[in-house]
């Protein structure tokens, strides 16, 4: 059911306001009356007012002072004032009323036909006026509904690439993440002229490992490693990731052989500190570890790949020279 349109007449004499009364009557309007300026006004603030019909003379405040006094507050500025006046005696004051802020006049005597039409037209510009407030709410309403949708998408977004940097299992970055920062890395190497340097680890004897204690406790080997070698790692710009099974891979921008040598003791002393079992390990009867070290300032002859099966290559000899050891990559020695 549609809200009644208010609407106010003021007129200091009172026949006055029953015949413009009776002339209005509808069931969609309200009539609200007022016989003086100062009545009119507290009738404004009152009510949700939709158009005025303002007798011009009256005593103490007239039409044109009732219309200045509305302009000037926010609630009512905006309303439409039609002015009533004599005919004939008042046409002079027309100009002074549109000044006041008069949108139309009406003479007396009103001629009903004209009223009601007057009226009907400035109602269906406020009906109108309704109806574009109704569709800017609900424009709005989409606006804020598409924004929130467009955050939780942003958020899902986030998540799923989240999910899909970081390794399920072990709780770090996953090889998919490091193929991309290692390319990422190797640029803002190669042209910034800084050294990068690649740690590759492997644990030792994991399959001995698995078959003796189980795949539960494989996992939780896994899991505890990984913890162990990122807490040496304090620099935001590192980057430790499971390379696949029981390999990991750091990425450590800005530092040379030997900081990346020092690092690389640093991590394996954590994962010996963590004194895990491994009966079943020829190499100590905790879990240990073993590393491949290169250190290169990226250029045009060499790219990511190579510093890699480089860092690859360093790590099978320290597997074959009785593993949980650290061999730094040199070329000039045939790795």
């Amino acid at each position: 059911m549609n809200s009644l349109i208010n609407l106010l007449i003021v007129d200091d004499r009172h026949e006055n306001l029953l015949t413009l009364e009776s002339l209005l009557d509808h069931p969609d309007f309200n009539i609200i009356k007022a016989d003086s300026g100062s009545q009119a006004l507290e009738k404004m603030l009152e009510n949700d007012i939709a158009l005025i019909l303002l007798d011009v003379f009256m005593p103490d405040m007239n039409g044109y002072e009732t219309a200045e006094l509305m302009r000037s507050n926010k609630r009512t500025k905006h309303i439409p004032i039609i002015f009533v006046t004599a005919e004939l005696a008042e046409r002079d004051h027309i100009f002074k009323g549109y000044d006041a802020g008069a949108v139309d006049y009406l003479m007396k005597p009103i001629a009903p036909q004209v009223l009601q039409s007057k009226v009907g037209i400035f109602l269906e510009i406020h009906r109108q006026k309704l109806e574009l407030e109704k569709k800017t709410r609900e424009l709005n309403a989409k606006v804020r509904e598409l924004e929130e949708l467009q955050q939780q998408l942003k958020e899902k977004n986030k998540q799923l690439k989240t999910i899909s940097t970081i390794d399920a299992l072990t709780g770090i970055y996953n090889r998919r993440y490091f193929n991309e920062m290692i390319e990422m890395e190797w640029s803002r190497s190669k042209r910034n002229g800084s050294l990068l340097s690649l740690i590759l680890m492997d644990i030792d004897h994991f399959k001995t490992y698995n078959d003796t204690y189980g795949h539960s406790a494989g996992d939780n080997a896994l899991k505890a490693v990984a913890k162990a070698i990122s807490i040496p790692l304090k620099r935001k710009i590192d980057t430790i990731a499971r390379y696949g099974g029981e390999e990991f891979i750091a990425i450590l921008p800005e530092i040379g052989q030997e900081g990346v040598l020092e690092l690389g003791k640093k991590m394996m002393e954590s994962v010996r500190n963590m004194k895990l079992e491994h009966k079943g390990s020829p190499v100590k009867d905790y879990l240990t570890i073993s590393m491949g070290i290169h250190s290169v300032v990226p250029d045009d002859n060499i790219n990511s790949i190579d510093v890699i099966n480089a860092a690859d290559k360093a790590l099978y000899l320290a597997k074959d020279s009785g593993r949980d050891c650290i061999i730094v990559y040199n070329k000039k020695d045939g790795l």
